[in-house]
């Protein structure tokens, strides 16, 4: 499963610094065959202390974690949704992404110049989300414009379109996103295929020199991580055996890059189930609400057809009975079948007809 995170920003407020650090902290390609070699692309390991403690169990020979893609988009201005700094190309990018990472600036250095002359940061949210805002007015007059001449002849789907980017066009008149707008179970096919830009979950990651002091940047509609990408940068450059130390003696439970993986990776929706015995324990990638088959068939597609059913425990139940062999022995581990949801940190053994 290919999902990735798109991080937009302006010019000179990190968002390359940040990319580069992520991209230190991405997995062995050979472990992920979907992974793009594109040199603004990087599938970069989540962190995940569970895998840890199951590999102290089972003792593996190989420990894979799960992963996302993180997508460097170059850096948007003020005009982007008319084309300005190759705007059209840039945003083009970002509707190929799952969800967005905002980089907002404020850090002080007269090295670095801002694009708009002063560091701030509420400006600089605005400035980004009013283009994105723009961009998806722009498609959905178009859009707009063609079903309602094409709903006169009476066609009940046309008409019932023409009201959905009705709708969506007077809340994005309004300076909103569309993922503040609510939709009908019924609506979304038809809203999916008009893939918007502000209807991607967001988060914002401001670029800070002080962690403690937090600027207002006016109303949010994601959540905000403050970072100092600086400082991150440092960690990153130690071997990956120090880095836990050192952010240790930062004052810090994790680094700013660890937390801001995890955030992205539960923005998108995402659980994480595994596999664990002595040859590999492995963290697996599934969207929320999947049922047993379709964890399976990430494994390997074939399990999706001989899905037989599915054995399963909680980690932390796994890892309190000491060994697979000692939680069959407690009753710890359960049969479930193919309507089973899995949920996040289930330790999963499929059973199939192969």
């Amino acid at each position: 499963m290919s999902l990735s995170i798109g991080i937009v920003g302006l010019p000179n407020v990190g968002k390359s610094t940040l990319f580069n650090i992520l991209t230190k902290k991405s997995v062995e390609a050979a472990n992920y065959p979907f992974c793009t070699i594109d040199p603004n692309v990087g599938v970069v390991k989540v962190p995940d202390k569970r895998l840890d403690s199951l590999a102290a169990v089972s003792k593996p020979v190989k420990i894979i974690p799960t992963a996302i893609e993180f997508v460097d988009i170059a850096g948007l201005v003020a005009g982007a949704s008319k084309g300005e700094g190759l705007g059209n190309q840039f945003l083009a990018h970002i509707r190929e992404c799952d969800a967005i990472c905002e980089v907002i600036r404020n850090f002080q250095d007269k090295n670095i110049i801002h694009v708009s002359g002063a560091v701030n940061p509420q400006a600089d949210k605005d400035t980004i989300n009013l283009e994105l805002i723009l961009a998806d007015l722009g498609s959905i007059e178009k859009r707009l414009d063609k079903t309602r001449r094409e709903s006169k002849s009476g066609n009940k789907e046309l008409i019932a379109q023409t009201e959905i980017l009705e709708k969506i066009y007077q809340h994005l008149e309004k300076g909103l996103a569309a993922r503040s707008l609510e939709f009908a179970e019924e609506e979304m096919p038809f809203v999916k295929t008009l893939n918007l830009l502000t209807i991607k979950p967001i988060i914002y990651l401001l670029n800070a020199d002080d962690l403690e002091n937090i600027p207002d940047i006016g109303e949010l509609d994601g959540e905000i991580i403050a970072v100092n990408v600086k400082m991150e940068e440092e960690i990153a450059s130690l071997p990956e055996e120090e880095q836990a130390e050192y952010v240790r003696e930062l004052g810090l439970n994790q680094s700013g890059l660890d937390k801001l993986i995890a955030a992205s990776y539960k923005l998108l929706g995402l659980d994480t189930f595994f596999t664990t015995g002595p040859d590999e324990t492995r963290a697996w990638t599934i969207k929320h609400g999947a049922k047993a088959p379709e964890a399976a068939g990430v494994i390997h597609t074939d399990f999706i057809k001989g899905f037989i059913r599915a054995e399963v425990i909680n980690w932390e139940q796994f890892i309190n009975a000491g060994s697979e062999a000692k939680a069959r022995e407690q009753g710890l581990i359960r049969t479930e079948g193919k309507d089973y949801i899995v949920r996040d940190g289930d330790v999963c053994n499929f059973l199939v007809n192969r």
